[in-house]
């Protein structure tokens, strides 16, 4: 499957009422509607990798600007890679990533993001990804994409389009002057119910 879409993107701060990463983590399922209400970014992981059941597996990322037609980043696991299936073992590094950009990503309008993932044995029905990205405790953007279904023991690529945000010069340089301060949670659903999670921290001093 090959899609490209916008994703619908949600201003201000999110939907009320508020709710807190501690009282996330004792919610047997949690859903879309729990992280949309999240007013900071989480310092743990609100799932376990094994709760990914659908071997869903992310094998190649690219960044683009598509207003210039540049690769800002880019990065694909081997073809001949073997799916490794997650363990009660694992630790966190797989899902964590720690992106240094320059300063001028955070004048950027429009970029696309590629991702290529493949899918297990079973069906995966409505995934669906949130992604909310904070400066600080302040929501800076947050993007709801539908991936749809995905079909069993297929590969998949799909390019969304981050509209960004107008930044005024004095937040771009506190950003710049702040790095590790920007961070990005990426919750990904299936059915309504959190299977992965990823985390990421920005610099722009490159």
């Amino acid at each position: 499957m090959a899609t490209r879409g916008l994703g619908s993107l949600m201003k201000g701060a999110g939907r009320s009422p508020a709710v807190t990463e501690q009282q996330l983590l004792t919610k047997a399922e949690i859903t879309p509607s729990d992280v949309i209400n999240l007013k900071a970014p989480t310092t743990q992981y609100l799932c376990k990798t094994t709760d990914n059941k659908f071997g869903i597996e992310f094998t190649a990322f690219k960044l683009r600007d598509l207003d210039r037609g540049l690769i800002l980043f880019e990065i694909a696991k081997p073809d001949d890679a073997p799916y490794e299936p997650p363990s009660e073992d694992d630790d966190d590094s797989g899902r964590f990533v720690d992106y240094r950009f320059t300063p001028d990503f955070l004048r950027l309008r429009t970029v696309g993001a590629t991702v290529t993932f493949r899918v297990g044995d079973e069906p995966v029905p409505n995934f669906r990804m949130i992604e909310r990205h904070f400066f600080r405790n302040k929501l800076l953007k947050s993007f709801d994409f539908d991936f749809g279904f995905c079909i069993p023991a297929s590969n998949n690529t799909c390019e969304h389009i981050y509209q960004f945000p107008t930044l005024t010069e004095a937040e771009i340089e506190d950003m710049i002057a702040s790095p590790g301060e920007t961070k990005s949670d990426s919750f990904y659903f299936v059915d309504g119910k959190l299977v992965m999670h990823n985390r990421a921290v920005y610099s722009y001093d490159a």
